[in-house]
């Protein structure tokens, strides 16, 4: 029997100001919650400027605390539209550090948890390591409406060891707010960067019979220019839906069920060796 449960992505582009590029996402979590979606996730950084594409860059009017004026507000927007939210990442300034932190709101506005980003980059437009710790709150599944849910964030996606823990512990749906896109003057030697961001991801969809939803931001900041794409993907690498490379709203449809049929037909889970896997956890 199908078990539908319908995600809606926000797409959007950010500037300097704060407010108002927290004004626009509750604007476009208004228009996910009157398409009867059942949760909503935002971007990473939704609130700021991918402000690490900086090796220097002062956080100050940026970083915040949890609870604070940002995760008030999207609580108030979760009750009052009766939809669950991933708020994408926002900087949490904790005591003296600062975090990558996704918190996530029920239905009726109360913060669930948090998910402070484990893995984080540091590479040419990428220094995160400059302004975040590496969390240290571990790997978070939620309920939400009927299906369980594994938070991630962006860099944290090129993991295969991370979906998985995420799937051990019951994900059903994996989300990923996401900032990432070209940098001006970089070559793709490799290939399609985007075409691989979504194929590492599909192959996460596949191997642990889960949905798999990321949530990027669009638009040019500084030497950086955002593709947008974001996507669901189903639990045997479908993909349901992508968006473009603007402003989008992205509503999708899943069956959970589905999860179930792959997990029980291709047996990935009943067939696992872990007495042989010693080496993923060497340092």
């Amino acid at each position: 029997m199908s078990n539908e449960i319908t995600i809606g992505l926000i797409q959007m582009s950010m500037t300097n100001d704060k407010r108002k590029n927290l004004e626009k996402a509750l604007k476009m979590i208004n228009e996910a919650a009157k398409k009867g979606v059942d949760i909503i996730c935002l971007p990473e950084l939704f609130n700021s400027v991918y402000f690490p594409q900086e090796e220097r860059f002062d956080t100050k009017t940026i970083a915040e605390a949890i609870p604070g004026p940002t995760t008030d507000e999207l609580s108030k927007s979760a009750g009052r539209n009766k939809v669950f939210i991933i708020g994408g990442s926002i900087c949490e300034k904790s005591g003296s550090k600062l975090y990558n932190t996704s918190v996530v709101f029920d239905a009726n506005g109360k913060i669930i948890s948090r998910y402070r980003k484990v893995h984080i980059p540091h590479d040419p437009n990428f220094y995160e390591q400059n302004y975040f710790g590496k969390g240290d709150l571990g790997y978070k599944l939620f309920e939400m409406n009927g299906a369980k849910v594994g938070i991630m964030i962006c860099y944290d996606q090129w993991y295969p060891e991370a979906a998985r823990v995420n799937a051990l512990m019951g994900a059903e749906i994996i989300f990923y707010p996401t900032a990432i896109g070209l940098v001006e003057g970089l070559e793709q030697r490799e290939g399609n960067w985007q075409e691989a961001w979504e194929n590492v991801q599909r192959g996460h969809a596949i191997a642990n019979s889960v949905i798999v939803s990321a949530a990027n931001r669009v638009g040019k900041e500084g030497s950086m220019t955002f593709w947008g794409g974001s996507f669901v993907i189903n639990q045997f690498g479908k993909t349901l839906a992508r968006a473009g490379d603007k402003e989008e709203v992205l509503i999708v449809k899943c069956d959970i069920e589905l999860g179930k049929e792959v997990k029980k037909g291709w047996k990935f889970f009943h067939n696992r060796r872990p007495d042989t896997y010693q080496k993923i956890v060497e340092k």
